[in-house]
């Protein structure tokens, strides 16, 4: 009998343990596209993401390709997609395809088997999921990501200024009184963790937010699972914005994994320069104290 596969959260865990928390968002952005000497096309599209991978290889635990950038370029851009993806898992890279994914029934099971399917072209280590139309909705993909051995991270708490009249709604449930909005996806990602043993629902808490750890209403402790916080870099986070909110005893479970993707790719195309602001970043991450398990399979 073969013996099941790994979880993300063992997996994440391992990879971060080994190379550092960074996490290096692959986001083909046109100036970024034309720094690196590339037209905004598919062609281009696929070799500023497969080059990014080469460079990283065996360098950082985690890449999370941006899917929008891709999908921009229609058929040629998604195949472009799923080459870069099949370099990162032959170079042993973990990948989260930064999607975004959210529907229900029939259409969300679709979603789940597109991006977690053994069987598919796009599938990556965990898929980024939207809530809004109720926690629920998403069970075809937390189903298939316990059968296959990936995850999810769905978004909790966004950095963007739209997000906090709907995130930060207070709602009540019974028997937990009034919880914010955001902290009812916390703890739906908790339950799936709890009910399956296994770390596979992450949740995403945008690193500019500043209204992270309990003190400011948003209770990581019980998760149970990884954290994936973008905004590292380009998007105002430092370093030393993520110590209090994601530290020793914020967050259960863990690995807590900060995003950068411009602040590193901009240094590009030379991999020897990637490769050097990656380390650096990754040490001064590493001495912060981050949350890094341990999580279960």
């Amino acid at each position: 009998m073969t013996a099941p596969r790994a979880g993300l959260g063992e997996r994440l865990a391992l990879a971060v343990g080994k190379y550092g928390p960074l996490c290096v968002g692959i986001d083909p952005h046109p100036g970024l596209l034309a720094r690196w000497g590339h037209e905004d096309d598919a062609a281009g599209v696929e070799r500023f993401g497969r080059d990014a991978v080469a460079a990283l290889a065996g360098h950082v635990a985690v890449v999370k390709p941006q899917v929008a950038l891709f999908e921009v370029h229609g058929s040629g851009g998604m195949r472009a997609l799923e080459r870069v993806l099949a370099d990162a898992r032959d170079a042993g890279l973990l990948t989260i395809a930064d999607a975004k994914r959210g529907d229900i029934g029939s259409t969300m099971t679709a979603y789940a088997k597109a991006w977690l399917a053994d069987s598919s072209p796009l599938a990556a280590d965990a898929v980024t999921l939207s809530p809004y139309l109720g926690v629920g909705s998403l069970t075809p993909a937390l189903d298939l990501a316990a059968a296959t051995g990936r995850g999810v991270f769905v978004l909790a708490r966004t950095s963007n200024p739209e997000a906090p009249s709907v995130q930060s709604a207070q709602t009540w449930t019974t028997g937990r009184g009034m919880r914010e909005v955001a902290q009812g996806v916390v703890d739906a990602c908790a339950e799936a963790n709890a009910s399956t043993g296994r770390a596979l629902a992450g949740v995403v808490v945008g690193a500019t937010a500043g209204t992270t750890g309990r003190e400011h209403g948003l209770d990581l402790t019980r998760l149970g699972g990884p954290v994936l916080v973008p905004g590292l870099g380009a998007q105002g986070a430092t370093p030393d914005d993520l110590a209090g909110a994601f530290g020793a005893g914020q967050v259960g479970g863990g690995p807590v994994v900060p995003s950068s993707s411009r602040e590193v790719l901009a240094v590009g195309p030379d991999p020897a320069a990637l490769r050097d602001t990656a380390a650096a970043l990754n040490g001064t991450l590493r001495d912060l104290g981050l949350a890094a398990g341990p999580v279960g399979a």
